[in-house]
């Protein structure tokens, strides 16, 4: 029987006047553009994940108050099965800039209907299913 990890991630969708924001990776991290998140640690509930992953990967404060659930992707990678929940924030505090510059290059805003083409494809799947409203959906990756 096939042994699988199992992990929980938050991601953010901050949208602005068309706009998403996004973190581009180094190219020693695959130079992919992606979204602020990461995983839910073991003492965490996923909204205070997201709110410390926000400011510790772009330096922005989100408020509890103003995330809404938008979206829950499983996703299967290989052996790894993954349950990521967006959410969306209405608004922030700080200055946006990459306060990891050993994983990110930058963040930028991007038109959400035009992306960079080095745009990440689980990302691309997630904007689609989200400007389409859809709650759920399932991605795979070998």
């Amino acid at each position: 029987m096939t042994k699988f990890s199992k992990t929980i991630k938050v991601r953010l969708i901050l949208e602005q006047n068309g706009e998403i924001l996004l973190l581009q990776q180094t190219n020693q991290n695959g130079g992919k553009y992606t979204l602020i998140g990461g995983t839910v640690e073991a003492e965490e509930f996923p909204i205070d994940a997201l709110i410390r992953e926000s400011h510790e990967e772009a330096g922005i404060t989100l408020f509890r108050e103003n995330l809404r659930l938008v979206h829950t992707l499983f996703k299967r990678k290989s052996a790894d099965l993954r349950i990521v929940i967006y959410f969306k924030a209405t608004t922030w505090k700080g200055r946006i800039t990459s306060k990891e510059p050993e994983k990110f290059e930058k963040v930028s805003w991007h038109p959400i209907d035009e992306l960079p083409d080095s745009t990440s494809p689980t990302v691309q799947h997630i904007l689609r299913q989200y400007l389409k409203g859809n709650m759920y959906s399932e991605f795979s990756k070998k």
